[in-house]
């Protein structure tokens, strides 16, 4: 079994397809779907979905490049999406300082809200970040040093990881996970396959983060859950395993962290 821990399935590049999407990962092996909101038309819309499928669970959460939509009411409004029981954390969120759609100091108060929000909910966290290591992680020391992690142990995932082994050591020890895709099977991110090759893989999760980032040899192309496959295959020849061994153990990293049910996992290909 497999879990992608990142795909935007509400997302309209899916709405002529969805449940073939869906059928499609199930016979690729990726049984759960974790569907991410980025603002709260998609954040309802994950909810709506993960509802409707056993397989689908969602996170809700401003992005920052929505981050100047985060007022009181949308905040309240997410508080009550988290409190759904198809609901695992908070996110995506974070910094993104590459396309500054909202200003960087709404940026920052919008992440430090949802923060709170999740620790409040006692959730996980799903963090975005570009061009902003150093703010990021400087940020989520402070909160980790003003509140005790989940009963996971873990407080999050540090989704599309593009730091340095130095940012996902801090990260690990503050009980974040990394999270790999489609840019691990590119033949030239050797700066990535040189980082991926020392990380353990009792803190690694895989995503697709679709429909974005497709995988070689679809890159440039719609990305779907079905692919997760190749990017496990790229971890595995990375870390010198079967690519069974990325599997199991990246699925157990992912039940652990968003709290899943282990018996909740058949999709339901009647979605439309």
């Amino acid at each position: 079994m497999l879990i992608d821990s990142h795909c935007h399935l509400d997302f309209p590049q899916f709405d002529e397809d969805r449940a073939d999407v869906l059928s499609r990962a199930q016979a690729a092996g990726v049984q759960i779907i974790i569907n991410p909101g980025v603002d709260l038309t998609s954040s309802r819309r994950a909810v709506k979905l993960a509802e409707a499928e056993p397989g689908v669970y969602a996170a809700v959460g401003i992005h920052p490049h929505d981050a100047h939509t985060l007022d009181e009411a949308a905040l309240a409004e997410l508080r009550d999406l988290a409190n759904r029981p198809r609901v695992v954390a908070i996110g995506e969120i974070g910094l993104d300082f590459y396309r500054d759609l909202s200003p960087r100091d709404v940026q920052r108060a919008a992440f430090e809200r949802q923060l709170e929000l999740a620790a409040e909910l006692a959730l996980p966290v799903i963090i975005h970040c570009r061009d902003a290591w150093q703010e990021v992680m400087t940020t989520l020391e402070a909160w980790a040093g003003r509140h005790h992690a989940p009963a996971s142990g873990w407080r999050g995932v540090l989704h599309a990881f593009s730091g340095d082994q130095a940012i996902a050591k801090a990260g690990q020890a503050m009980g974040f996970v990394i999270a790999l895709g489609g840019p691990v099977t590119f033949r030239n991110a050797r700066r990535l396959h040189a980082l991926v090759s020392g990380l353990p893989l009792d803190h690694m999760l895989l995503e697709t983060d679709a429909p974005y980032l497709s995988p070689h040899p679809y890159r440039g192309r719609r990305n779907e859950p079905a692919r997760l496959p190749l990017i496990a295959e790229a971890i595995a020849h990375l870390q010198g395993v079967l690519p069974d061994e990325v599997a199991r153990r990246t699925t157990s990293n992912a039940i652990r962290l968003f709290g899943i049910e282990r018996g909740k996992v058949p999709i339901n290909r009647e979605f439309v």
